[in-house]
């Protein structure tokens, strides 16, 4: 199914999808619910390590602070 008439169709009155309209819009929701996942998954991550550095960083000093007075 070419994706110009799978892109034309709209859900409504009288015009049932195809079982293979259904199948490839089944598969591409899926495939951008996995792309955003993967994303948001990357992100959650990227800002804990992040997070787990400023951590760090901040009981750095307060160490070397009680060492030195």
């Amino acid at each position: 199914m070419s994706d110009v008439k799978l892109n034309s169709y709209r859900f409504g009155f009288g015009e049932e999808p195809t079982d293979e309209m259904l199948l490839k819009l089944m598969k591409e929701v899926a495939d951008e619910a996995k792309e955003s996942n993967q994303k948001a998954t990357e992100f959650y991550w990227n800002q804990m390590l992040d997070n787990i550095e400023k951590k760090k960083q901040i009981w750095s000093e307060r160490i070397k602070s009680l060492l030195n007075a």
